[in-house]
């Protein structure tokens, strides 16, 4: 933990004094406002550029504070905090009363997740309530990881900023519906859907599109500002070099099994071996990517199990159309 007690007691008063806080957690960064102070809750969706219809994540300290925020918890929400709490699950309830709508983008329902990183847990102990966290970036762009992508991207607009170190993870959490039925995935992330089948017992359900409006889930999304390119792994190479032909400044995300083929591009990032490494590096590798002047990024989607259906996610959601934000 690189925060001293004293940075934590001072972003604890930033919270209860409506400003906003920048948190680290395992996952990313978050933008962090008191969850009950409607005006400061609204002050996020004004620096992040952030569309008021898009819900908010309310972090909180405990798995037994659940109740505090939500007007119910159904058997299978709570088996699967008592498991994965603090962890990168993020569960979608019933609002309680005491979350403002500003916080849920006017739903009835709410996001709430408990978040693993001793920094964090620290400022929501010292706070004392609940603090909503978006990733700490401009709408639509690339979550930050480190405590300068945050200064980087919002600068003065964060009253504080709370570094952590290094994300962990390195993609936001998984956002499972648990408002009753069979739960149901609405946003891949660190928490893989085989690990809830098994403590589940049962698969939850992974729909191709819900009606549930969640974060992360614009058509454009963790988009860096080159254009992403998605291909098949053996068309990487090929694709790469004849954008670069054609006078682009081309970054790769070369595959694993294409290790030591040679690539003439402007920069290449060799993907890592483990799709616990490339989760906890894609961020930062869309984010130097853009840093080195590249305008095109040339990728492929890793098998969609594990962790690799949210890097598959991220990076659909990075080639898409770009949002206007």
């Amino acid at each position: 933990m690189t925060a001293s007690t004293h940075d934590i007691e001072k972003a604890a008063g930033v919270l209860r004094g409506g400003g906003l806080v920048a948190l680290p957690t395992e996952t990313v960064y978050g933008l962090g406002a008191n969850a009950e102070d409607a005006a400061a809750v609204s002050r996020i969706f004004q620096v992040k550029e952030r569309p008021p219809t898009h819900p908010l994540i309310v972090h909180i300290g405990r798995a037994e504070d659940l109740e505090d925020w939500v007007a119910d918890v159904p058997q299978a929400a709570r088996l699967l905090a008592e498991h994965f709490w603090p962890g990168p699950l993020t569960l979608v309830l019933r609002r309680g009363p005491r979350v403002p709508l500003e916080a849920t983008g006017g739903l009835e329902t709410v996001a709430v997740r408990v978040p693993d990183h001793p920094v964090a847990l620290a400022l929501l102990t010292a706070f004392g309530g609940g603090v909503t966290a978006p990733s700490a970036n401009r709408f639509g762009s690339v979550s930050p990881t480190t405590a300068n992508d945050v200064l980087a991207e919002l600068g003065d607009a964060v009253d504080f900023v709370l570094d952590g170190g290094p994300c962990e993870v390195g993609v936001e959490s998984t956002i499972v519906d648990a408002t009753g039925g069979i739960p149901t995935i609405l946003r891949p992330g660190g928490v893989t859907r085989e690990d809830l089948e098994a403590v589940l017992g049962y698969p939850p359900a992974v729909p191709s599109t819900s009606s549930i409006r969640v974060p992360g889930q614009h058509p454009s999304h963790y988009a860096p500002r080159a254009r992403v390119v998605l291909v098949e792994p053996e068309q990487v190479v090929a694709e790469a070099e004849l954008a670069q032909e054609l006078g682009h400044q081309v970054g790769v995300f070369l595959p694993a099994s294409f290790a030591d083929a040679p690539v003439k591009a402007h920069s290449v990032v060799a993907v890592p071996p483990t799709m616990a490494a490339y989760a906890r590096g894609l961020y930062g590798f869309l984010r130097e990517l853009d840093r080195q002047g590249c305008d095109l990024i040339v990728a492929s989607l890793p098998a969609e199990e594990g962790l690799g259906l949210a890097i598959a996610n991220r990076l659909r959601r990075a080639a898409g159309p770009r949002t206007t934000a």
